[in-house]
């Protein structure tokens, strides 16, 4: 999985539009193997990037769990301690 896409379920307060998007266009740059489409292949990677957008959303709204919702602070320290720990000299 690419390293920049985030868990984005059961967070409270829920992710946002702006984050499924940038799920989504990491997810497309991944698959396509470009950050940086060309011009004649723009408007297919802004469609895919459009249509995973949609349907990551509708996961997330679909999905149920019985965890208590985790603190997005919480889990961006802990990521950050996990960093440190690991690129320690």
């Amino acid at each position: 999985m690419c390293r920049n896409i985030h868990t984005l379920h059961n967070f409270e307060p829920a992710a946002t539009s702006e984050e499924v998007n940038a799920a989504a266009l990491q997810y497309v740059r991944k698959i396509a193997g470009t950050t940086k489409p060309s011009k004649v292949n723009q408007e297919a990677f802004d469609h895919a990037v459009h249509e995973i957008a949609h349907i990551t959303q509708h996961l997330l709204d679909s999905l149920v769990t019985n965890a208590p919702p985790k603190d997005r602070d919480v889990e961006a320290a802990k990521a950050k301690a996990r960093s440190a720990a690991r690129y320690a000299a």
